[in-house]
């Protein structure tokens, strides 16, 4: 039972457990893959690199073009996670648990799963290097391999989890540090950070203070915790609808807001951050803290950083609308990896699945792609223990919303779909290939119009 069964306790309870009689059996669908086979070959039509959200569902796709046995997914990790779900792990809505499964269980069967870790992509040769010593050959190659969090990047992380009152929802190893960091909460400044760096999931370091406060309320603390983000962005939200809303709930809660400043240090042993001021260089400001709530500066990994396939700044350059890469044209690109201007989330991914399965299915043809990707993602606000905003807009920053009713209001509704319906429709549809977003179903609830 979840730690909060007192706060969602009732009606929505039974709700929750029809949600969940519904997933349970249809989990065991993914049960099919038998591990990694040792006498992997040293060519395959398409080679997957990363088995997150992004690889396995291509993987599944590609396994339909070209059949299991000329598809491989190179990915060193035996377990699998959906991590949207983190968020609510945090604040002790969910168990740890249930948001992970052995990676053998989500490779599609018959895909050949290749336990290694890519040292070395050579593009001009058609082939990569694993950090077992072997080469692997490949006629068209799909980079998935997410994005890296850089801890280290701020003075006193990572060994700083080591003490109480820390904790991180990105990370399997942190992430239940941040509900028993809201569990002994007492008194003083409860502080949540969004770092100077892209990031994944951008809505994450404040739907995790907005948790803590309704925590707060429901355990009689909050008339002694003073609140705080510190943002090094300038704004509560890239999309003006919905950072107006946030700025109202921000105002009605009480809660502080400090944009550009970015965390820099965390003494741990004193509980205190350290703060610097992005438009005063130099400035900084440090903070005792009763608990910090810690969102890592994040980079493309080491790998891609100084590979021919990555931009300047080190992510896969693609085309924005193909993905297709923009300098060899039999390699492509999904998720947190690559340079795509929308935000990094998994509902992103989704929307990239489908638009890059028929851009490679023309390629194979050699034919010109036609199908081209609007920059969709979404990014579910959770905003209390019932309430979410369903955020959901395109490469320009305009709404793009699926259901016909204003998703710029806190709904019990989309708060259930986030959930209890979109780990569902995660593990049983999305990784194996079939749900490529909600683009169907938008002109669906909107007559055609959209």
């Amino acid at each position: 039972m979840s730690p909060l069964a007192t706060v969602i306790s009732g009606p929505r309870a039974r709700l929750f457990a029809c949600f969940l009689r519904l997933g349970a059996p249809q989990a065991k669908l993914l049960q099919l893959h038998t591990g990694a086979n040792l006498t992997a070959k040293n060519y395959y039509e398409v080679l997957v690199l990363g088995g997150g959200s992004g690889g396995v569902t291509m993987a599944a796709r590609m396994k339909r073009r070209v059949g299991a046995e000329n598809v491989a997914i190179v990915e060193p990790s035996e377990r699998h996670f959906y991590q949207p779900i983190w968020t609510l792990v945090g604040a002790g809505a969910k168990q740890l648990s249930s948001s992970g499964r052995p990676t053998a269980t989500v490779i599609p069967s018959g895909v050949e799963w290749i336990k290694a870790r890519v040292v070395g992509l050579n593009p001009d040769k058609n082939c990569v290097h694993t950090d077992n010593g072997k080469e692997i050959s490949y006629k068209y190659l799909i980079i998935a391999l997410g994005i890296q969090l850089d801890y280290e990047k701020i003075k006193g992380l990572p060994e700083g989890f080591a003490h109480p009152k820390i904790g991180s929802n990105y990370s399997v190893s942190t992430v239940e540090k941040t509900w028993k960091a809201l569990q002994d909460f007492k008194e003083g400044n409860a502080i949540f950070t969004f770092p100077n760096t892209p990031i994944k999931c951008a809505g994450a370091p404040q739907k995790i203070m907005y948790l803590a406060e309704a925590y707060f309320r429901k355990t009689g603390k909050r008339s002694k915790a003073n609140i705080i983000f510190n943002t090094s962005l300038g704004a509560i939200f890239g999309v003006k609808k919905y950072a107006d809303v946030l700025q109202e709930i921000i105002r009605k809660r009480n809660l502080t807001v400090n944009y550009k400043q970015n965390l820099i240090e965390v003494r741990a042993d004193k509980q205190e951050a350290v703060f610097e001021n992005l438009d005063k260089p130099g400035e900084t400001q440090v903070i005792s803290y009763e608990m910090l709530h810690v969102t890592p500066p994040m980079s493309s990994p080491d790998v891609l950083k100084t590979s021919p396939v990555a931009d300047a700044a080190g992510w896969v350059d693609l085309d924005k609308e193909t993905l297709q890469h923009k300098k060899y044209p039999n390699v492509f690109g999904i998720g947190d990896c690559t340079n795509l201007p929308t935000s990094r989330t998994a509902a992103a991914v989704a929307a990239q699945s489908g638009i890059l399965d028929k851009t490679i299915s023309l390629i194979m043809k050699n034919q010109k792609p036609r199908k081209k990707y609007d920059g969709y993602t979404s990014c579910p606000l959770v905003t209390g223990y019932n309430r979410v905003i369903l955020a959901e807009f395109d490469y320009n920053a305009q709404p793009l919303e699926t259901f016909p009713f204003d998703q710029g209001k806190e709904r019990l509704s989309m708060y259930l779909m986030k959930a209890d319906l979109m780990p569902i429709l995660y593990w049983n549809m999305m990784l194996r290939g079939y749900w490529g977003g909600p683009a169907f179903l938008r002109k669906l609830l909107h007559l055609g119009m959209s």
